[in-house]
């Protein structure tokens, strides 16, 4: 095995320290990493994320890549799709395109060719991708602006997949667009009611009329 960097062996080493591996542990030792890191190329950067993602730390890899903004905004889509490779859960994908690949298609750092492609994948994980991708576009706290024709486009791909982790994007996406967009995605709806899952027709449905995707839940 490749030896790894002095950086990446300090922030494992700092993980494996921990008295609790949670969420605001990890998220300590990421800001360590990311200040020791703030003037390194992104090469460097680049490095040290494959090497935590090698040892099963995607998501310190994912978030280290955007508190860098150098690397972040000089990632072209081979290196996206790198370090997307090998994806295995719901968690996984989500990180990935909240911090990659969302950010660097709402910058066209990646083409739309090239989000299509991952929704025709014969990887679920990559067609979940190609759905959730569509957040960087619409969710605000993200950045988002708003694209009703590129989340459309993608989700209508997507509209006869059954997959269970397909079917749950597809609600999201949808929903995530109703604040831009309301009457694109009822029309969306109504025109696919034939093939959509029944939880995104239903989930989609609550969010238009409620503003909740499950309001007997509230």
């Amino acid at each position: 095995m490749p030896r790894l960097s002095a950086e990446t062996r300090r922030t494992l080493a700092d993980i494996d320290g921990l008295s609790k591996l949670n969420t605001p542990n990890l998220r300590r030792v990421r800001r360590a990493s990311s200040t020791r890191l703030a003037t390194a190329t992104p090469a460097v950067v680049l490095k040290v994320a494959h090497e935590l993602i090698g040892r099963r730390r995607r998501w310190l890899a994912y978030e280290l890549i955007q508190h860098h903004p150098a690397t972040l905004r000089s990632l072209k889509l081979y290196q996206v799709e790198a370090l997307g490779a090998g994806m295995q859960s719901w968690d996984e994908v989500d990180t990935f395109c909240g911090y990659i690949a969302g950010p660097c298609w709402a910058n066209e750092q990646i083409s739309d060719a090239a989000v299509k492609r991952w929704a025709r994948s014969g990887d679920r994980w990559w067609r979940r991708a190609a759905l959730v991708a569509t957040t960087g576009l619409n969710v605000r706290n993200r950045g988002g602006y708003g694209d009703p024709e590129r989340t459309l486009g993608i989700a209508s791909l997507l509209v006869d997949d059954h997959d269970d982790m397909v079917e749950k994007a597809l609600s999201w996406a949808l929903r995530d667009l109703i604040h831009w967009d309301a009457r694109g995605v009822r029309q969306f709806v109504k025109q696919h009611e034939a093939v959509l899952g029944a939880r995104v027709k239903r989930e989609v449905r609550n969010k238009l009329r409620t503003g909740l995707k499950n309001p007997g839940r509230s």
